[in-house]
């Protein structure tokens, strides 16, 4: 298929089976997903997915068996990629920036991975490209700053018989010829497609399968019109016909629990199956509560010879001829789904799957420094999560490190040393969407009471004194989401982790969609409106001292214990977490 740069599929020793899998195979926070099938590299399926303003930037996936994946790389690892990434917007207006959804393909032994980084204020999306001989690295070249002919976002890579290389980019597609060592266009740019008149026709993919030229788009936006459309021509240049059948996946208009299906990439694995990625909520229509955001789901397809592709449904519970389980892929990642057991041993780097909120101030943190084994230490930064209109990311730094929430039911838990010196000294734990929206339980002075103004718009915070027994050991922080709809917190002296007290409960709604890509203050009418989603929640530790420059105490965090246990497939449908 040339239309992903790879040689045919071959079988070998690819061989399926029809079995049962559970959706979405990358849980948690995994929007926009792209995948290539790439034979040359074992019969492995590579997945990109967006991180907007999250760094390490642009996670790459890779499965053998398309259900167990592992995190292989990220594209972003140097600061010095995308300064942007640390410098705009700091302040807690436009949470929907950064880096949105890529492509990724592979062609002569390289992967390449397309992508935009985007700010509001002005909109001017930048195209980015990627690429390396070895994915299982985190030493991806790049990116190369390529034209922007068409304007927009969503850049696809499509190479055609001739091995010219063209990027497809929304809204309307264009496309245009590009030259992929100088970034520059070759030729006109032309508009091909503007979708079924559906609003916002974005996230093309341009496929060449029987001397068609098959173009995928997401339209309706990412809410619950959300839908995937297709159209294909005889030249790349068009005219386009669209499938009179249109949209060909969607779960608009219907009572399913996994709704905004779309912004979908087709591939085709060894043995001839066809197969679609998509993006999905699981929400139910009611599209209220959803705190991991948009994730995606693997779809059985068929694409018989000069026809158009058939999409099954989404589902919680959905059958396909699979290749045999297999985890037998390389690299040091961690398997997307699997426990953190994470003691910050000296020596030892952070895991993979932590990640910052905008390029850090690196020496906010340090692995067990001196008089301080086997704890992670987070000075405190001048703002605290939600920051300030003058807050300079890279400059100044947020003292906050995080995992995705990747499982419905879960629970973390750390063993926080902290003593801050006045009212405005701050750390704990938190369930993070964006600035705006955040659940915190953490340790303050006594009389730090004062800083909390009481807000309406967001829930009264609760005061809980610590016991004296406790002061003498670090103290337990635990937040578990005990259903898909809430949040509890407790603390405990880490001496005596049974004798918990409970501190609180928080409804997921909360960090349901909302803040993403708007500016301004969060009202209390809107933390059940859903908003773009553009984000999903990230649970993790931080410190800080509130703006009073006084405050020095660092807050030490050591035994940082996350475990899934159950993931919803339905609504109040579980089943277990494939690592319990």
């Amino acid at each position: 298929m040339a239309g992903v740069g790879n040689a045919a599929p071959t079988a070998g020793d690819f061989k399926t089976k029809r079995r049962d899998y559970d959706n979405p195979v990358l849980p948690g926070w995994n929007s926009d997903p792209s995948c290539v099938f790439v034979k040359e590299h074992d019969n492995t399926l590579f997945c990109t997915t967006s991180s907007f303003l999250t760094y390490p930037g642009i996670p790459v996936y890779a499965s053998k068996d398309f259900t167990n994946w592992k995190l292989a790389s990220y594209a972003i690892t140097r600061p010095e990629q995308l300064p942007e990434l640390g410098t705009s917007g700091g302040g807690p207006g436009q949470q929907g920036e950064g880096i949105w959804a890529s492509t990724i393909r592979y062609r002569n032994g390289t992967f390449y991975l397309i992508t935009s980084y985007n700010s509001w204020r002005p909109w001017d999306p930048k195209i980015l490209l990627f690429k390396t001989t070895d994915p299982f690295k985190d030493n991806w070249e790049g990116p190369l700053r390529m034209e922007n002919p068409g304007g927009d976002i969503d850049p696809d890579l499509f190479w055609d018989d001739d091995d010219k290389a063209y990027v497809s980019v929304a809204a309307g597609i264009y496309i245009t010829e590009m030259d992929l060592k100088t970034g520059k266009a070759i030729g006109d740019t032309f508009k091909v497609w503007n979708g079924t008149g559906d609003r916002n026709p974005e996230g093309p993919h341009l496929y060449k399968k029987d001397s068609w030229y098959y173009l995928l788009i997401g339209e309706g936006g990412t809410e619950t019109n959300h839908s995937v459309t297709i159209a294909r021509s005889k030249s790349i240049r068009g005219p386009y016909e669209g499938y009179e059948k249109n949209p060909i996946l969607t779960a608009k208009n219907t009572n399913s629990y996994f709704q905004t299906v779309g912004h979908a990439d087709l591939f085709e694995d060894a043995t001839g199956n066809w197969w679609a990625f998509a993006l999905t909520t699981r929400s139910g229509p009611e599209w209220e509560n959803y705190p991991m955001g948009r994730e995606s789901a693997l779809i059985p397809a068929q694409w018989k010879r000069g026809e158009w592709p058939v999409i099954e449904p989404v589902r919680g519970r959905q059958s396909g001829p699979l290749p045999p389980v297999n985890r037998r892929v390389p690299g040091a990642g961690p398997w997307v789904d699997a426990p953190d057991v994470v003691d910050f041993k000296p020596g030892s780097q952070l895991p993979r799957q932590f990640v910052h909120w905008r390029i850090p101030k690196y020496d906010l943190f340090a692995i067990s420094p001196h008089g301080h084994p086997n704890t992670l230490r987070i000075s405190p930064s001048r703002v605290n999560l939600t920051s300030d209109a003058s807050y300079q990311p890279t400059e100044e730094g947020l003292g906050f490190i995080a995992r995705k929430q990747t499982s419905t039911k879960f629970a973390l838990s750390v063993d926080l040393s902290f003593k801050p010196t006045t009212s405005s000294g701050e750390a704990g734990l938190t369930v993070f969407l964006t600035q705006l929206q955040h659940i915190d339980l953490s340790i303050v002075h006594l009389a730090s009471s004062s800083h909390r103004k009481p807000n309406e718009t967001v829930p009264e915070s609760r005061t809980i004194p610590i016991r004296e027994s406790w002061l003498s050991h670090p103290i337990q922080l635990k937040v578990e989401a005990v259903d898909e709809y809430k949040y509890v917190f407790t603390a405990a002296s880490a001496n005596h982790p049974s004798q918990a007290v409970h501190v609180g409960e928080a409804n997921a709604t909360i960090v349901s969609g909302g803040s993403g890509p708007f500016t301004g203050k969060l009202l209390a009418s809107n933390r059940r409106r859903p908003g773009l989603n553009m984000t999903g929640t990230i649970i993790g530790a931080f410190a800080t001292k509130n703006g009073n420059e006084k405050e020095t105490a660092p807050a030490y965090f050591s035994r940082w214990r996350y475990t899934p246990t159950a993931q919803a497939i339905g609504a109040g449908v579980y089943v277990p977490s494939s690592f319990h």
